[in-house]
């Protein structure tokens, strides 16, 4: 008697739809591991924690921009190095010093390129990052985490180094 008339066939056929469907399970997570997906790094940290913090960020961004106001002032940008000026005033337009800073260069999408500066010198009232140097032609981000005392805000500006006017930067977003 063949299997198919003896009605034993169905157990193979569900067994091997299982195996097909861990099989294909598999498959997919090796292929996706593959992939070049970069993590958020939105509040220069994990999305996890910018999310579990968003309450307390938002209020340090409302307080900040109370007190202060923080504008991008560098005159062009260029892939063989400029400097990244940033003016912190208060609300009556004096400038602020002792403020810490942290600049992160990136690419959009990719984390090859990134960078991190620390520590901008206070010049003639404007916070400056000397000689920044971009790794290769095209549009970058600039993110900038500003602390002032208890206050925090993040800037971000998008930039391309192909263009050399005015044009060339754009604020990007305000959180």
């Amino acid at each position: 008697m063949s299997i198919i008339k003896s009605g034993r066939l169905w157990p193979y056929a569900i067994g091997l739809a299982i195996t097909g469907v861990f099989g294909l399970c598999v498959w997919t997570i090796i292929e996706t591991s593959k992939a070049d997906i970069q993590p958020s790094d939105d509040y220069m940290t994990k999305y996890q924690d910018a999310d579990a913090n968003a309450n307390k960020l938002i209020k340090q961004r409302i307080a900040f921009d109370k007190a202060y106001k923080l504008k991008f002032v560098s005159d062009r940008i260029s892939e063989n190095g400029s400097d990244v000026k940033y003016a912190l005033t208060t609300k009556e337009g004096k400038a602020v010093k002792g403020a810490k800073m942290i600049l992160e260069i990136s690419r959009p999408e990719v984390e090859t390129y990134t960078k991190t500066l620390k520590d901008p010198l206070f010049e003639e009232g404007l916070y400056v990052f000397h000689d920044v140097k971009f790794p290769k032609t095209g549009v970058w981000n600039l993110l900038l985490k500003v602390d002032v005392g208890d206050k925090s805000r993040f800037y971000a500006i998008k930039t391309d180094t192909r263009i050399i006017n005015d044009r060339s930067i754009q604020e990007a977003s305000q959180y």
